[in-house]
């Protein structure tokens, strides 16, 4: 496997309207990593502040969108604005030695 990956940003449930413009894009990318043997990276959102409308944990909101192509088991959440707020995700990137991204 790269030292390379394709990291998936917050295509949940709850995102905005416009991103079935999008969704195929996204999608032949994850196939050519997949084909490439490139990690293929999923990030979630959890809004966790009170009285938030979206992003809240445990819900269809926050799960990723169905019509996302899931290729891995590579899914982290992160609970702040940086995916790096991730200590998971980092510990990945750590592990696999990750030097070079992609991001959609």
């Amino acid at each position: 496997m790269q030292k390379k990956a394709l990291v998936i940003i917050d295509i949940q449930n709850d995102i905005t309207k416009n991103y079935k413009d999008v969704i195929g894009n996204i999608n032949q990318a994850i196939d050519w990593a997949a084909n490439h043997q490139i990690h293929v990276i999923y990030i979630r959102h959890e809004n966790l502040s009170a009285g938030t409308r979206t992003f809240k944990p445990d819900t269809y909101g926050s799960e990723l969108a169905s019509d996302l192509k899931m290729v891995s088991d590579n899914i982290f959440t992160k609970c702040k604005g940086n995916a790096l707020s991730s200590v998971d995700f980092t510990d990945y990137i750590r592990k696999n030695e990750l030097c070079d991204f992609y991001i959609a």
